[in-house]
């Protein structure tokens, strides 16, 4: 099963697929301080929550970026149930095959999705490529709040280089030029939220159809995230949105 298939099942009742509160999203939006003139730019933007949020509140021109069919299919929904069609507009396909002109967007964001560019500091770079001078730049990642367990690292399948510390990311920011504004960091309620709606969405869905072919592999996959988060994960594993501003 493909990440997009997987990740459509257990997102099912998710609003943001990443672990942060609309609190937090709201916090980070409220900051942008955009107008109707800005133009924004999100690479990896699932179900377009955020944007549909931007344009509402600022009616500002937002082009989101999604590689996932299903996510785009509700991102599309979303926009036209909102009323924000003449604001948002959605590209089906994945971000590291998008092209721009260079410094032509007011923020640009890729938010949970750094491994498009092959790493934080790559998904940095591209973001900075395209905002003008003076424009914000968002990114959430995760970090390690402790150095991870070698049990969690095989239960996982990460490494641990995959991710820096929280000063770590912000340091990999500051050594591009780019200002930190702040940083959200996310809980361990947002975390347990996170991961609970996951949990639920998987197993409704083997409930609900326990002979799709599928069925199996969510089982497995979902059986071990919740492990490894429970056992590990839940004290190691950190995740904070950070907002630039380039210079």
């Amino acid at each position: 099963m493909d990440r997009s298939r997987f990740f459509s099942v257990v997102g099912r009742y998710k609003t943001i697929d990443n672990p942060i509160s609309l609190a937090k999203v709201d916090y980070v939006i409220e900051a942008l301080q955009l107008s109707p003139e800005s133009r924004v730019l999100d690479i990896a933007c699932g179900k377009a929550e955020m944007l549909c949020r931007i344009a509402a509140r600022y009616g500002a021109v937002c082009l989101g970026v999604e590689r996932s069919p299903y996510f785009c299919r509700e991102a599309s929904e979303k926009v036209q149930s909102r009323g924000l069609s003449d604001l948002v507009t959605l590209e089906e396909r994945s971000g590291e095959d998008f092209t721009a002109p260079d410094a032509s967007f007011d923020v640009t964001m890729c938010i949970g999705a750094e491994w498009v560019f092959g790493g934080w500091t790559g998904t940095l770079t591209r973001l900075q490529q395209w905002a003008k001078p003076g424009a914000t730049v968002v990114g959430g990642t995760p970090y390690w709040i402790a150095p991870p367990p070698a049990a969690y690292l095989e239960a996982s399948g990460l490494a641990s280089d995959s991710f820096s510390t929280h000063a770590g990311n912000v340091a990999a920011g500051e050594s591009l030029g780019l200002d930190l504004l702040f940083a959200v960091a996310s809980n361990q309620d947002d975390w347990d939220n996170y991961m609970g709606l996951s949990w639920r969405a998987a197993y409704d869905f083997i409930r609900d159809q326990p002979n799709h072919p599928d069925a199996a592999e969510i089982e497995e996959r979902t059986m071990n995230d919740k492990n490894s988060y429970l056992r590990y994960g839940r004290d190691c594993l950190g995740w904070a949105t950070y907002v630039f501003r380039k210079a």
